[in-house]
This record gives C-alpha cells, structure tokens and sequence, in this order.
C-alpha cells in the first residue's frame, strides 16, 4: 500500500488594500478611459458603424429577402414545380398553379397563379434557391424588413416578381457568383410547331 503525505496550505489572509480590490477597480477604470478617449478624438478603437447613414458591404452570399427572377417577357421563370416548397424545412413556400398547357406558343405547362413566402417562419437557409430547376427564385441582400402585422411578411407575386436587369437587383444567394449575365438569364421557351410556323 502507498501512501503519500497530504500537505495542508493555509491561504494567505489578504491585505486591506487587497480586500477592498482597489488595484483592480482602478486598472479597469483606466482601460475604460483609455478607449473612451481614443474613441473621441481618434475613433481608434471603434468597431461599430453608424448605422442607418452608414452601412456594411454585405457579401454575396448573404441570404436576405427573396426575389422571384423573369423572363425577357416580364414573365416568372417559376413553372410551379413545387420542388422549393418540398425542399423548405420551414414550411413557408405555398404554390397554387395555373395550367398553361393550352397556349400555343408556351413550351412549359404550369405556371405559379399563388406564390407566397411567410418572411416571419423563413430560416433563411437558401434550400429554396438550391432546389430550383429554372434558376427562378434567388436571395437578395436586403437585410431590413419590418411588419406592423403577420399579414405582411406574407408576400406574393406582386411583391417578389423584380423586373429589370440582374445587375440592379441587389443579389445575394444565388447559383451562379460573378457569372456573366447570361448564365442567369432564362430564354422565353417557345413550342416547336409556333417557331416552325413563325418562319414559313
């Protein structure tokens, strides 16, 4: 059996100066004043901007409020394959489509007539953005949103549709970065019988 000898330590009793913690109180002090001081006259030790007049570079990838991308038309490139709103965890895509089978010059069949996103229940998680087949709902990096109501972070067509150059639209998560323009651009899909038509 091995023993060994237990040695007791009696804590040293602290001086008055020590008790009263005036040492430290007066290096924490000093620190404050230190950065007070240098953040008055020479913002040197200042990490914050002055939001609103100032704002951050976001990046790119930054997933903010989403848009909903046209065709040359003004026509959603969404052909309501409902492929976002069964990739959302959040449960926050509805899709109602609109059969277009019928026109004579349109090659797809569906087209979305209800398109909505609950902005409140959103994750921001940009599974949406991966899922689509048509590269037609992207994330901007629009950060500041505010609802007097749930009623209105639940958006639409009217609200998500952005016409308009890409260049302009304040991108964010997106498939493409830094592509040229007509990677992200989607051509107006014609049926073959119209186009054969439209050149005899």
């Amino acid at each position: 059996m091995i023993t060994r000898d237990v040695v007791v330590c009696d804590a040293k009793p602290l001086r008055l100066v020590q008790r009263l913690y005036l040492v430290e109180i007066v290096k924490g002090l000093a620190v404050t004043l230190r950065h007070f001081l240098g953040n008055l006259f020479a913002r040197k030790y200042t990490v914050t901007v002055e939001w609103p007049e100032v704002k951050r570079e976001y990046s790119e990838r930054l997933r903010g409020r989403h848009i909903l991308l046209t065709r040359e038309d003004g026509s959603p490139r969404c052909v309501a394959c409902y492929m976002c709103e069964e990739a959302c965890p959040a449960e926050c895509i509805h899709i109602e489509a609109e059969d277009v089978s019928t026109s004579p010059t349109i090659e797809f069949e569906k087209r979305p007539k209800v398109f909505t996103i609950d902005l409140l229940r959103c994750v921001y998680c940009g599974f949406c953005v991966d899922a689509c087949p048509k590269e037609a709902i992207v994330m901007s990096r629009v950060l500041e949103m505010a609802f007097a109501s749930r009623e209105e972070a639940v958006v639409g067509l009217d609200q998500l549709l952005q016409k308009g150059p890409t260049e302009t639209l304040n991108l964010g998560y997106r498939p493409y970065y830094g592509a040229p323009r007509s990677r992200i651009e989607l051509p107006i899909p014609v049926k073959a019988s119209a186009r054969t038509g439209a050149e005899g």
